[in-house]
């Protein structure tokens, strides 16, 4: 059969773009490719059809988001037998990159060490502390379960990080810090933390391997979202359904967005999107907002709705978001034709339950820390959406990371003061 025409939209650093353009190229199915973290032509041409996320491959006009298989085989108009040594590749190309990335399986030499510093979790904050820890000569070792799955490794585009003047996808970045990390002496490991004990001076903190045993340790998890989803909600993450305003409002100028949430960061989050779009409708679930919320700033911005007693039941579209199904005030269902919609409902919960009481944390489970960010425990430190921030931002995260890396090497080496890295 003749070669369909295939458009592939993708991003640097996007492991399923990467993905994509191995299929096809198994299959060899040329293809032009079009890189919108480089040219923003394209970054606008994704826009304008209202698709947030890469890759997405248009096979004679038919579009497929992410790597969806069985759609790549009805597309492209593949027999299942000729599917079948074709699908296997793509996962073969992903094992040899897996054998060289920075996080490595948890060996006995990792369980039989005593490192300076651990770090539990290898984002923004984790992959800075790391940077920090190792240049300044301590062991230092990296655990993250799934590294590609943070809030900055999805995220599609970073523009205002401080000295990278180029557009890139968060994971490019996040990559490049633990690179950094990695070139000082880091170690990364791939698996799940299970519990901590930290009773005595060494640390330990249990993993499905084993122990691994620190004299300093950096709380450094992610947060997560409630695990509770709106019908369409995952349907349509990347595609008009959000979690951060920062990130992601320049996509809505002058559009029409929902904000869902029922305490003050939804609060905060509709007054940044104001900022950008025609119309922003704050729909409270619940007749008061939790905690001490001041709404009069919003109510007096004039292009800025606000419906209490009102939830999403349903998000729908056909590539992208297009309308919701709203339960009014009076149990009535109505339909919004909107462009976007960011959820904020009980905010997003840092992922500490497996401290348990080892340090002390609040109601909601971030840490509790000084100015310093030291938590209850000696030599026990947290920061990044671990801890209670204003706003969350990778820059903060990083200073965080920066900060409890100099307090662990204080508390390692017996230091009465902070030794700061000038150079």
């Amino acid at each position: 059969m003749a070669n369909p025409e295939i458009i592939v939209y993708s991003s640097t650093g996007c492991p399923y773009c990467e993905k994509v353009k191995t299929y096809l190229k198994e299959y060899g199915f040329e293809y032009e490719e079009r890189n919108a973290s480089i040219h923003k032509e394209y970054f606008d041409q994704l826009k304008e059809r209202k698709i947030y996320g890469t890759p997405a491959t248009f096979i004679n006009g038919k579009l497929v988001l992410g790597f969806q298989e069985k759609k790549f085989i009805k597309l492209l108009g593949l027999s299942e037998a000729e599917a079948k040594p074709a699908a296997a590749a793509p996962q073969q190309e992903s094992n040899k990159e897996n054998a060289h990335s920075i996080f490595k399986p948890v060996t006995d030499q990792v369980l039989e060490e005593v490192f300076d510093f651990v770090t539990i979790g290898g984002g923004p904050a984790g992959a800075s502390a790391a940077v920090y820890a190792a240049r300044g000569k301590m062991k230092t070792l990296v655990i993250d379960k799934a590294p590609k799955a943070g809030t900055l490794a999805i995220t599609h585009k970073i523009a205002n990080y401080p000295g990278v003047r180029e557009e890139l996808t968060g994971l490019e970045l996040l990559t490049r810090m633990q690179a950094q990390a990695k070139d000082f002496g880091a170690e990364f490991i791939r698996s799940n933390v299970l519990s901590v004990d930290f009773s005595d001076e060494i640390k330990k903190i249990e993993v499905a391997e084993g122990t691994i045993k620190a004299k300093s340790v950096f709380i450094a998890v992610g947060a997560k979202a409630p695990s509770s989803k709106i019908k369409g909600e995952e349907e349509f993450t990347g595609r008009g359904v959000s979690y951060c305003s920062t990130c992601d409002a320049a996509f809505y100028q002058d559009q029409v967005v929902v904000v869902m949430g029922d305490n003050e960061e939804a609060v905060h989050e509709a007054e940044t999107l104001a900022k950008y779009c025609k119309t922003v409708k704050l729909l409270i679930p619940v007749v008061e907002l939790k905690g001490d919320v001041d709404l009069s700033g919003l109510e007096a911005k004039p292009n800025v709705e606000i419906y209490k007693r009102h939830r999403i039941r349903d998000i729908q579209g056909t590539d992208s978001v297009e309308k919701i199904v709203v339960l009014n005030d009076k149990r009535e269902e109505e339909i919004w034709a909107v462009d976007g919609v960011f959820l904020y409902l009980g905010g997003l919960k840092p992922g500490t339950d497996f401290l348990k009481d080892a340090v002390k944390r609040d109601e909601e489970g971030y840490v509790a820390v000084d100015e310093n960010l030291r938590t209850s425990v000696d030599g026990v430190f947290a920061g990044g959406d671990a801890r209670r921030t204003l706003v969350k931002q990778a820059v903060i995260s990083a200073a965080d990371g920066a900060i409890a890396a100099l307090g662990a090497e204080q508390h390692v080496n017996k230091r009465k003061t902070l030794r700061p890295q000038y150079s």
